[in-house]
């Protein structure tokens, strides 16, 4: 999503889990985990050959530099919706207190 031209077929997935740690060491945690992988950056929305992203932490909500969770996007976003709401469909979204599976009816 953002990226400008084309790009290589990717599969989206969704995780979840208990972390015994916060959320910007998680958050650090998942980039360096990308990085390992040969994540670049070269330019903002580039092709992306590993994308992970934090999306929801329990029902924190932070507003951090670099840190922005429920992720302010996720919402609108099909690809992230469709395969949360198969392993975590009742989960909620502190913001809004809508459950995963009312945010992906109300998705485009």
């Amino acid at each position: 999503m953002g990226a400008p031209g084309p790009q290589a077929l990717y599969l989206n997935a969704a995780a979840v889990g208990e972390a015994g740690i916060p959320a910007r060491d998680l958050l650090t945690k998942l980039l360096t985990i990308e990085e390992e992988r040969g994540r670049e950056r070269p330019y903002p929305n580039a092709p992306r050959s590993l994308d992970l992203d934090l999306i929801l932490f329990g029902d924190a909500t932070i507003d951090e530099p670099g840190l922005i969770v429920p992720h302010p996007r996720f919402r609108e976003r099909r690809f992230v919706l469709e395969p949360l709401a198969e392993i975590a469909s009742d989960m909620k979204d502190p913001v809004t207190g809508k459950t995963v599976s009312e945010l992906l009816i109300s998705a485009r």
